[in-house]
């Protein structure tokens, strides 16, 4: 009986493998390419035409999909696309069937050519066989559902063939990142060459790029072929080397976090003529620090106008959104309306300050004895809130408590006063007898 069981769970798993090696998705792409030119310089418009891939890892494994293709799409834009590493076999690559929401794919035709850069040069000196480059090639970019991957391939088919092998294919998992102020922060990219291809073992190179609002600079550069950085490296920002000729992790680690360094960064991976690259974004996300003054409030009378100053300081991105409550004896909050907003102020450190002014007129908010006051400050980073006392005196319409207390201090006071009657009462009294007594 337990061996029966051995047997079973064995047949279970081998099944559970061979679905899962099956289950690659069939993904509906825009293939773009530009018309071409009309003469005398001008680029020719560009034309998108709707395209099939039928992804695989084995080139045995032939896929059913084919027999069931949508009329819609031109059959010489059907392709076959052998991933042996399974990069396109991603679950946010293939949403359930009949869903609305699906990955992002477009293909481009791709032309192999040597490159100029300093770290990049080295991989051409020694040429490649025009053989080899004689294909037909493709630079493919997929977004996965809801930001989970990013993946950009090179891939090649011998003229005239619709069955292509993925050559290089570069990947991230994190498309968007988020870090807080001073915290290391990595940012995900590797990448995978056919081990099939002639391209395999000619080295590598791996460049990491910022962009932001137009402006851009050179974060990192490393030629893997003879093992050497570029001069123009950030400071803080490296790689493991280790980890990127074995196993072809070329993640960028940033040791601390500033605001400087929100924006766009694109991996690019070269091989002797070819590259891919995959873009992600990070965003620095601090929280503000908040202060009221004055803190200790004054005390505060009826009818007077109490001015609160909140300020937020240390904060990155903008904007910062601020709002008012006070809370009252008896429990109950209330938003506070009579505030105004300054404009923000920058830090030598790329944060973020700015103030709140709030206006608490004692008499028309009917504010008792006054309360808990309290700033909020709703940011991205983190929403964060402060608060300080108001209390106010002399005010007209007393509680029920201090009514009750008033009257307790004036029946003590007349039973005081009677006391003290009645003893000047009786000793009187007393002297008067006495002196009568005296007489007779």
């Amino acid at each position: 009986m337990t061996d029966f069981s051995t047997i079973y769970k064995l047949s279970l798993i081998t099944c559970f493998i061979q679905a899962c090696s099956s289950s690659c998705p069939v993904l509906e792409c825009w293939f773009v390419q530009e018309k071409a030119g009309r003469g005398g310089g001008l680029t020719g418009a560009t034309t998108q035409e709707k395209s099939l891939l039928l992804i695989r890892t084995d080139a045995e494994r032939q896929s059913d999909e084919s027999q069931r293709e949508p009329s819609d799409i031109n059959p010489d834009r059907v392709y076959f696309v052998i991933d042996p590493a399974g990069t396109l076999c991603h679950r946010s690559l293939d949403p359930p069937r009949g869903s609305v929401t699906k990955p992002q794919c477009e293909i481009n035709p791709f032309l192999p050519q040597p490159s100029s850069l300093d770290w990049v040069s080295p991989l051409t000196d020694s040429g490649l066989s025009p053989v080899y480059l004689q294909a037909e090639w493709f630079s493919s970019a997929f977004q996965g559902l809801n930001d989970q991957l990013s993946v950009s391939t090179i891939t090649r088919a011998p003229t005239g063939s619709k069955e292509h092998s993925v050559i290089l294919s570069v990947t991230s998992k994190t498309v968007s990142v988020k870090a807080r102020l001073g915290e290391p922060v990595l940012l995900d990219c590797s990448f995978w060459v056919n081990p099939s291809s002639p391209l395999s073992g000619s080295g590598f190179a791996v460049e990491w790029r910022y962009q932001f609002r137009g402006r851009g600079r050179l974060v990192l550069a490393y030629d893997g072929k003879t093992d050497r950085l570029a001069d123009a490296q950030e400071e803080g920002a490296t790689l493991d080397f280790e980890a990127v000729h074995e196993t072809g992790n070329a993640s960028l680690i940033m040791q601390e976090a500033k605001v400087r360094h929100s924006g766009t960064y694109i991996c690019t991976v070269y091989l002797p003529h070819l590259l891919a690259q995959v873009a992600l974004d990070l965003e620095i996300e601090e929280p503000p620090s908040l202060s009221i003054h004055p803190s200790p409030l004054p005390l505060a009378v009826p009818g007077q106008t109490v001015i609160i100053q909140c300020e937020a300081s240390g904060f990155a991105p903008l904007p910062v959104e601020f709002k008012w409550e006070i809370k009252g004896a008896d429990g109950k909050s209330r938003p506070l309306d009579s505030f105004s907003v300054t404009g923000h102020r920058q830090a030598w450190d790329g944060t973020f300050s700015q103030s709140s002014r709030l206006e608490l007129h004692t008499s028309k908010l009917d504010l008792g004895r006054g309360g808990e006051v309290t700033c909020v400050a709703v940011h991205a980073g983190g929403t964060r809130q402060t608060s300080v006392t108001l209390n106010v005196i002399g005010f007209s319409s007393p509680s029920i408590e201090d009514s009750m207390a008033m009257v307790g201090v004036a029946l003590v006071l007349y039973g005081l006063i009677k006391f003290v009657s009645w003893t000047f009462s009786s000793s009187g009294s007393d002297e008067a007898d006495k002196q009568e007594k005296k007489e007779k």
